[in-house]
C-alpha cells in the first residue's frame, strides 16, 4: 500500500460545535446521497469513545448501517475506547496512547480505497486527541476543508461563530454549516430556529447549506438520501471532494 500524501487526500472533515449535535447522521446521510449518485465515497471515524464495537451504537457502526457501505466497523473506526470521555482521556484510561500520525496511518487503507472520504471528528474542533494536540490539529495535518454541523436551536449562533473563528485561526477552509434539528426528544418550540441560519451567515460569512430535520426511529438509508436531496445543498460538498456526479 502506498503511503497517503496529505496533499492528495480528497476528503471533507465533518466537525461539530459540540458533542451530540448529529455529526454521525449528517455524515452518513451525505455519504449515502453521494453514493446514490454513483460516487465512490467512503467514511472514516479516526477515533471514537463511549461504547465498545459490537454494541451497535458506536458512530462507526451507525455510519455503516445508514450508508450501506460494506466495511468492517473496526476498519472505519481506527481507534475505539469504551469510556465516555474525550479521546485523550479515554485512551489513557484504556492504557493506550496514539499520535496523530498513527491515526492517519490507520486510515490509509480507506483513503486509498475510495475516491474521497467523509471524515467524522470527535466532538468539536478543540477536543483533546493527544496530550499536546486537538481535533483541529488532525484537520490541519490532513490538509482538508471542514464542514460544520451545529444544532439548529437556541445557542447555536455563539457555538457556531466560535467554531468558525477557531478553524480560521488554524487556516482551515470551511465549506459551510449544516444545522441539525436533532433527535425527536429535543425541544420543538424554539423560535430561534427561524433566524439562526441567517444570523450565522451574516456574522460569519459562511454559507449555511441547509437544515437537517428531526429524525425518528424509522431512520434508514433511503430516508436519509431523500432528506439530503430535499434539504441540503450538495454542490459545494461535491466541489470540495473534487468529484462530480455521473452525467455531470
Amino acid at each position: 500500500m502506498n503511503q497517503v500524501d496529505a496533499e492528495t487526500i480528497r476528503g471533507l472533515f465533518v466537525t461539530g460545535t459540540d458533542t451530540g449535535v448529529g455529526k454521525t447522521v449528517v455524515t452518513a446521510a451525505i455519504t449515502a446521497a453521494l453514493r446514490a449518485e454513483g460516487l465512490n465515497v467512503g467514511v472514516w471515524k479516526p477515533v471514537q469513545s463511549g461504547a465498545p464495537l459490537g454494541s451497535g451504537v458506536t458512530d462507526a457502526e451507525r455510519l455503516l448501517q445508514y450508508t450501506g457501505i460494506n466495511e468492517r466497523a473496526d476498519s472505519v473506526a481506527s481507534f475505539t475506547f469504551e469510556a465516555p470521555l474525550t479521546p485523550f482521556l479515554a485512551a489513557r484510561e484504556a492504557g493506550m496512547t496514539f499520535t496523530l500520525q498513527e491515526l492517519i496511518s490507520a486510515g490509509e487503507p480507506l483513503l486509498n480505497r475510495y475516491e474521497s472520504v467523509l471524515i467524522e471528528g470527535a466532538g468539536g474542533v478543540a477536543v483533546p486527541l493527544t496530550e499536546e494536540e486537538l481535533v483541529v490539529d488532525l484537520i490541519t495535518k490532513l490538509r482538508i476543508p471542514a464542514l460544520i454541523v451545529a444544532r439548529s436551536g437556541l445557542g447555536t449562533i455563539n457555538h457556531t461563530l466560535l467554531t468558525v473563528s477557531y478553524l480560521r485561526h488554524h487556516a482551515v477552509p470551511i465549506i459551510g454549516v449544516i444545522l441539525n434539528d436533532g433527535e425527536s426528544t429535543e425541544r420543538v418550540d424554539d423560535p430561534s430556529t427561524a433566524t439562526n441560519a441567517e444570523l450565522i451567515e451574516m456574522y460569519s460569512g459562511i454559507k449555511v447549506l441547509g437544515r437537517f430535520p428531526r429524525m425518528h426511529d424509522e431512520t434508514n438509508r433511503d430516508l436519509l438520501i431523500h432528506t439530503v436531496r430535499e434539504k441540503i445543498q450538495l454542490t459545494p460538498i461535491k466541489q470540495a471532494l473534487a468529484v462530480q456526479s455521473m452525467g455531470g
